[in-house]
């Protein structure tokens, strides 16, 4: 049995999305200036993040970033030379280069994670119990329903 949609006055989603707002600029701000420390751009910050899941394609890199595919290529090049990734040919389709985390590249993701203080120190504010109802939310919000 599914259940009927929940209606919201205007007012209560409006003020959610205000302090997502909010939320997201205070973790934007304290993610670009911990990336900096790093020497890295936004951009590439984000790519490490993205590949902590695991390896991606340079297509699936670049609907992940909402860029051009020829973006996703100087990023990655720049980190390559760095060290911190490097390209693999897929398993099932030898054309396909996969990007993989270096441990180098890990450990910068560490680093920016953990240089992170403002992000940090707000969620060290929670309690275990509000952490996981907060991370349940969370994905409930900003996970697709399954396809179907």
């Amino acid at each position: 049995m599914t259940e009927a949609p929940r209606t919201h006055a205007p007012a209560d989603t409006a003020r959610l999305m205000e302090l997502l707002s909010v939320s997201l600029g205070v973790f934007y701000g304290d993610f670009t200036v911990a990336a900096a420390h790093e020497n890295l751009t936004v951009s590439q910050a984000k790519t490490l993040a993205t590949l902590r899941r695991g390896p991606a394609s340079m297509r699936a890199l670049a609907g992940h970033m909402t860029c051009d595919a020829s973006n996703v290529t100087g990023i990655v090049d720049r980190l390559e030379k760095r060290g911190l990734v490097r390209r693999e040919a897929d398993a099932s389709d030898r054309r396909v280069k996969n990007v993989v985390l270096t441990a180098e590249g890990e450990r910068v993701a560490d680093a920016i994670r953990a240089g992170m203080g403002t992000t940090r120190e707000g969620l060290d504010r929670l309690g275990d119990e509000d952490r996981a109802r907060l991370h349940a939310l969370l994905e409930r919000v900003f996970t697709p329903p399954p396809a179907g």
